[in-house]
């Protein structure tokens, strides 16, 4: 269940702004969300979503139970233009476009942040008590 979309013409500094709020959502939620916000790329992602969503259909997946695993947003092709400007310099202007890659994932396939990061914890702790245990003095 993915779908991209190539050449979207605005910076991916902005787009990945939109995109790292619904990353990790549920399908539902990440349409309303992106149906209320007010940035540019907003639309486009959104319909980016319906396009995963279109692709889960045809695997079988119903899209209540789907969640955003990853969005990534990368830098596409950049258009170079020239402006005039004071004391007959000339500017640089670049118009920047970009990648967006969109993954959906049923939500039972996908660990939840917390439990992910209580795992990582759990490993820190134990992984400290062994070093204490080999670096601990023996009594003479």
């Amino acid at each position: 269940m993915k779908a991209m979309l190539k050449g979207y013409h605005q910076a991916p500094r902005k787009v990945g702004l939109v995109a790292k709020l619904i990353r990790g959502k549920s399908v539902p939620a990440a349409r309303v969300a992106l149906s209320f916000l007010p940035k540019k790329s907003a639309p486009a992602i959104e319909k980016l979503l319906d396009s995963a969503v279109a692709n889960a259909r045809a695997q079988g997946m119903e899209p209540e139970n789907l969640i955003v695993k990853t969005i990534t947003v990368d830098k596409g092709v950049v258009l170079r233009r020239f402006r005039p400007f004071s004391r007959g310099r000339s500017g640089r202007i670049r118009k920047m476009s970009s990648i967006i890659k969109i993954e959906l994932a049923a939500a039972s396939n996908v660990a939840t942040p917390k439990k992910a990061i209580a795992k990582k914890v759990a490993a820190k702790k134990t992984a400290s008590k062994k070093v204490a245990k080999k670096t601990a003095k023996k009594p003479e």
